[in-house]
């Protein structure tokens, strides 16, 4: 197993490379730029927008910029004030050396925002697949194991509305409901608050925070638990119809530990790899929630880097999110080992 993650990660290396070159090609090579904005604004002349040019180093061809992103600029000279004279040694290490760059809006380093945003994102959507997995897998073994009857029924109409269901539109709905129409009948209050970690003006409070992270965690739940049940019931029928379980029935096994030991241990192994293979769809999900809810966690700091051009922000989340699908992958392998021991990857 040691030798095959070693073997997987030197593999890795080359892919991130090449991932690396075209989506720098992408973000560089696309329609507009930092300054396309600015360009437009009454504070800004030709001449301010030439001298912003050469302090980002956009006047340089993209290949240069490539290699500076890449391995930093602190061997050569750059044009820090814009002058047109590059005297200034550069201070940039690359991102082989941890350097994320600084943020074209904010001109503080990418990976302070990024510490930051993650941490945020980590908590949503730590609670929200953790419901996901408690809601998702008992109902999709009991749909399984009593088909075609009233419940499997009910999961299963329950199941086809909460696919169809657009993300962004049940966020509005719960905003409506929860915000707008339901009242507090002591204080007068909204019910629940539509946006924000926590309440402006408020000390950290446990209950505070659980009440912002209600709606977030509601719109992103409902769509995957409906996909993950359905497919872990599928996943379940194959599997309880094997000759060992029914052997493992004959043996006067209690049908939960048949059920949930043998049977449901067989069934998760498919639904480990479409897990690892969702996880980047759940982060990019989150995008949606971040944005409707005021989310301050990575999804609302891709989009907007994105609206205001910042290359260095976009560059930093597009590899961490390319790093995490390599990553995803390798632990899908390591779990796959785990619940099968007759896997093995020497």
């Amino acid at each position: 197993m040691g030798n095959y993650l070693v073997r997987r990660l030197l593999q890795a290396i080359p892919l991130l490379l090449i991932v690396s070159v075209v989506l720098f090609a992408l973000v560089n090579l696309a329609p507009g730029g930092p300054l396309s904005g600015r360009g437009t604004s009454r504070r800004l002349n030709a001449e301010q927008i030439a001298i912003l040019k050469r302090q980002f180093g956009l006047d340089q061809p993209v290949y240069v910029r490539y290699v500076f992103w890449l391995i930093g600029n602190d061997w050569t000279k750059i044009d820090a004030d814009g002058d047109g004279v590059k005297e200034t040694p550069g201070h940039g290490k690359g991102i082989l050396r941890g350097d994320f760059g600084n943020s074209y809006r904010t001109r503080k380093p990418v990976i302070d925002s990024i510490k930051e945003s993650f941490k945020n994102t980590a908590y949503l959507m730590s609670v929200t697949l953790s419901v996901v997995a408690i809601i998702a897998i008992p109902v999709g073994v009991i749909s399984a194991v009593k088909q075609y009857s009233k419940f499997d029924i009910v999961v299963t109409t329950l199941s086809f509305i909460g696919q169809a269901i657009p993300e962004f539109w049940l966020g509005l709905i719960l905003i409506l409901i929860f915000y707008v129409w339901l009242k507090n009948p002591i204080t007068g209050d909204s019910l629940l608050p539509a946006g924000g970690m926590y309440t402006l003006g408020m000390g950290f409070s446990l209950i505070d925070w659980t009440k912002h992270l209600i709606l977030p965690v509601t719109m992103g739940v409902v769509g995957w638990v409906t996909w993950y049940s359905r497919f872990l019931r599928s996943s379940m029928l194959d599997v309880i119809h094997q000759d060992y379980v029914r052997t493992a029935r004959a043996k006067g096994l209690t049908l939960n530990k048949v059920y949930y030991k043998h049977a449901l241990r067989n069934a998760l192994l498919p639904l480990v790899t479409i897990f690892a293979l969702d996880l980047p769809y759940i982060f990019a999900g989150s995008l949606y929630v971040e944005i409707l809810f005021s989310w301050p966690g990575m999804g609302r700091l891709y989009y907007q880097a994105a609206i205001d051009r910042d290359y260095p922000t976009l560059m930093a989340i597009l590899t961490i999110g390319t790093v995490a699908v390599i990553i995803a992958n390798l632990l899908a392998d390591i779990v796959y080992s785990r619940l099968d021991p007759r896997i093995h990857y020497d």
